[in-house]
């Protein structure tokens, strides 16, 4: 058995605040502690309590005067774009066309996928996040690399594998029944299993055929308890071609409303430029906007209007 007390200021939210001034919604303790034992948090408060409790002779890690906070949590991330971040691009889609699928391709070798998702996972711990959510290539093997690299290492994470059927290099495309069979595989394999979650994950309505889109509705159904992401929004000339290969819908948030992918558990990357009536729709379903902001201002993109959400 390991055991050992962190110390320093602690800062931990007891519920969501309601504006800056919920002092009742987060607990702060000055000269606080957190005692771990076998990887797992036991008790949090202060020190001096929390270290007779532990008894003498546990290991004190003494951060004072820095904060002991819980791990942060990322909505959104590519995990297949490690090595390709800061990659120049003007616009987004010239910058997925240019480096993103060119990068992405590589996925298809397992030691690749593995190499990177260890990279991946490690980089994230090392800036404090612990749990995120992210979109692994189209490829199965980068969807396993992601959730074993993540169970080594005790993280929760969220993931999915692409399902792109169109406008991406044929190295990148699956088809809509590939896409539903091999998620549908994915998901029982990882959903559930340890601290996994899974995500289904059409990129986005460019990516994605309307025959594939009602494989994505198929999945979305079967599996009321795994997650959805994809992008909405980002892009001026993205939401124009979007609504282009969808002439029906009112616009870009009715295309996945229209396969039913908008409920309490989708995660919609960026958002930047909805009407009224598409916020009132996420409202209504319970969708999420998933703001990216270092993504958004290095390809100039937007600015996220959190107040008008």
């Amino acid at each position: 058995m390991s055991e050992l007390l962190i110390r320093g200021r602690v800062l931990t939210f007891i519920d969501e605040p309601k504006g800056i001034d919920d002092t009742a919604s987060y607990l702060t303790v000055d000269d606080g502690a957190v005692f771990v034992r076998d990887g797992k948090i036991v008790a949090v408060g202060d020190y001096a309590e929390i270290s007779k409790a532990a008894g003498p002779g546990v290991a004190v890690a003494d951060h004072r005067p820095h904060l002991i906070l819980p791990g942060l949590i990322d909505t959104h991330l590519h995990f297949p774009q490690t090595q390709a971040i800061a990659s120049y691009g003007a616009q987004l889609l010239e910058w997925l066309n240019t480096y993103i699928f060119v990068e992405e391709q590589k996925f298809a070798e397992p030691e690749h996928a593995a190499f990177i998702a260890g990279r991946f996972m490690d980089e994230l711990l090392s800036n404090g996040t612990t749990t995120a959510v992210a979109y692994c290539s189209v490829h199965p093997q980068s969807v396993d690399a992601y959730f074993t690299a993540a169970e080594q290492r005790g993280m929760l994470m969220v993931g999915g594998k692409v399902m792109m059927d169109r406008n991406a290099p044929d190295a990148l495309r699956d088809t809509p029944q590939k896409g539903y069979d091999e998620t549908k595989r994915l998901i029982g394999k990882w959903h559930g299993r340890g601290r996994a979650h899974y995500a289904i994950s059409p990129r986005f309505a460019i990516t994605s055929t309307p025959e594939q889109m009602e494989m994505a509705q198929a999945l979305v159904a079967e599996h009321r308890d795994c997650y959805v992401q994809t992008h909405l929004s980002e892009n001026k000339d993205e939401i124009a071609f979007a609504t282009s290969l969808y002439p029906d819908a009112k616009d870009y948030t009715d295309i996945y409303a229209h396969y039913d992918l908008l409920t309490d558990k989708t995660l919609l990357g960026h958002c930047i430029y909805l009407s009224d009536r598409e916020i009132s729709v996420l409202a209504e379903t319970g969708a999420v906007g998933v703001f990216c902001p270092t993504s958004n201002l290095f390809l100039g993109s937007g600015l996220f209007d959190r107040d008008r959400f």
